[in-house]
């Protein structure tokens, strides 16, 4: 069984920073892709930022040159760091894997984190 849990959302005016944290635990063999995903009221889940086994990184355009993700592999653990904060950042923000357990390859979600960014 695996879990992913989340930690880091809040409050913040818009310019400043926050960076979120996810854990990856249980039965891992490897993990593929570590990413995360915000969610704004009303809308579809969408990609922020995604790592790769290597290092490969995608991010959304509209967060380039903002936000950056990095991953601790000896932690299984995936970090968000984001500046310049606007309030269109403003949503709930899930850590998504796929990982490879003793059960196979599956995809997890976390349960989410609330990031506000006050005008």
């Amino acid at each position: 069984q695996v879990q992913l849990v989340e930690s880091g959302g809040g409050l913040v005016q818009a310019g400043g920073s926050l960076r979120l944290s996810c854990a990856a635990s249980g039965s891992i063999v490897s993990i593929i892709v570590m990413g995360w995903y915000r969610q704004a009221p009303g809308k579809q889940r969408d990609l922020v930022a995604r790592i790769i086994t290597g290092g490969s990184t995608n991010y959304a355009d509209s967060v380039k040159g903002r936000f950056t993700i990095s991953r601790d592999n000896a932690k299984n653990t995936v970090y968000l760091q984001m500046d310049s904060l606007k309030p269109e950042d403003t949503g709930v923000y899930y850590c998504n894997a796929d990982i490879v357990s003793f059960t196979g390859r599956n995809n997890y979600w976390g349960q989410g984190t609330q990031v506000t960014v006050s005008a």
